[in-house]
């Protein structure tokens, strides 16, 4: 796919629609969009790293703009999108469209808006005297438990002298959000045997195994929920646990083989998480033990497929104050949603998250970001060149 790049010099919106136009659903190749933006950098003559994923299908983009010393600023911003399926757009979701002072496109809030607004200040960063540099670090798959981030926080880590601060640009209608929940994000598979449905002495049924451990899970969810709030600040306030897809049978009549289910934990502590996770996992081993000696071919595994810390919103305040300040945001909030924000942070670098759009108009279909919010977001940037000149 060639889409045209926008024309030199491009406003936010003209990288809103350049961006928008690439249908970086998750489950496809991002590598359009990275070539783009590579293609347009070389134009400028900045360099850029790309970090591929497994597989080469797709990849994070990394480049910097002003001298290379430490005290920058990364602007952080995933690539991928959630799909349309089965949602009734008024509008092509792969064509901006402007409609009551809204800019509706897959991606135009989640996160497109935000990587759209720096992109359109790379020339007056060229341009300007910069004493400290913006690094740009944009992922892969995010949406689908944070894939691409780790190797990306770690070329970051690698190739540029120590940022100051990180900017995550999920839609915060440019208020600054200085803690996020983590995630555990699971699948787990239970595996029994084989008969017909009259004769149960003769099988294991895998999804009648898998009712009894969502069972607990429910109850602990419904248990967090009534008990003492431990996520302060947080709506809600207590974590969460959900199941959020299940898979399993072959036919009404036949005892299931397989059932697997993919679920979440949601916490403020990796601690709280841990103790949600060993709950479920006692019963899951007792269970996969009885099972698996009526028939060997049975048993229950559970795999890890994401674990995100939250942000805390701990390390170097006065940094996270100089963005609250670049934002006009007097308030620190805190969201229930999980970012890479809490990767960087845990990589030691002090991060909030701030960018254009509320999340409330994420993932939903005639998806939008506000014109004027786009226009925040631009004299964000505007505000940050000043402040790294100084």
């Amino acid at each position: 796919m060639t889409i045209p790049l926008p024309a030199f010099p491009a406003s936010a919106r003209d990288w809103l629609a350049h961006l928008v136009a690439f249908d970086t659903t998750s489950r496809n190749s991002n590598l359009a969009l990275v070539e783009s933006i590579e293609r347009w950098l070389e134009t400028l003559g900045v360099r850029s790293t790309r970090i591929p994923a497994a597989g080469g299908g797709k990849a994070n983009l990394l480049f910097s703009i002003g001298p290379d010393v430490p005290g920058g600023v990364v602007l952080s911003g995933h690539t991928d999108v959630v799909p349309v399926d089965g949602q009734t757009w008024r509008s092509d979701p792969w064509t901006l469209t402007e409609r009551d002072g809204r800019l509706h496109g897959r991606g135009a809030a989640d996160m497109k808006g935000f990587i759209a607004a720096g992109l359109s200040r790379v020339p007056a960063m060229l341009g300007a005297r910069l004493t400290r540099p913006v690094h740009f670090a944009l992922s892969y798959d995010e949406e689908v438990g944070l894939l691409g981030a780790p190797a990306l926080i770690e070329a970051l880590m690698a190739n540029v002298p120590r940022p100051r601060l990180v900017v995550v640009g999920e839609p915060t209608g440019m208020q600054v959000v200085d803690r996020h929940k983590g995630i555990m994000g699971l699948r787990t598979t239970v595996l029994g045997h084989e008969a017909h449905s009259s004769q149960t002495h003769l099988g294991v049924s895998a999804t009648m195994v898998a009712a009894q451990l969502m069972a607990r899970i429910v109850a602990i969810a419904e248990r967090l929920a009534t008990a003492p709030a431990t996520c302060t600040g947080f709506e809600p306030a207590h974590a969460t646990v959900t199941i959020g897809l299940v898979e399993g049978g072959t036919a009404p009549n036949i005892l299931a083989r397989r059932c697997t289910f993919v679920w979440d934990i949601r916490a403020g502590t990796p601690d709280e998480a841990r103790r949600v996770f060993d709950e479920v996992d006692v019963l899951a081993q007792r269970l996969g033990a009885d099972i698996h000696a009526r028939f060997e071919d049975c048993g229950i595994a559970t795999e890890v497929l994401s674990d995100v810390p939250p942000l805390t919103g701990a390390l170097d305040a006065p940094a996270q104050a100089l963005i609250a300040r670049l934002a006009g945001s007097d308030t620190r909030q805190a969201a229930s949603y999980v970012a890479e924000a809490g990767l960087f942070e845990r990589a030691g670098l002090p991060t909030v998250i701030c960018g254009p759009g509320w999340i409330a108009q994420a993932h939903q279909p005639d998806e939008y970001i506000a014109i004027d919010q786009l226009a925040a977001a631009e004299a964000f940037m505007d505000r940050l060149v000043e402040a790294l000149c100084e």
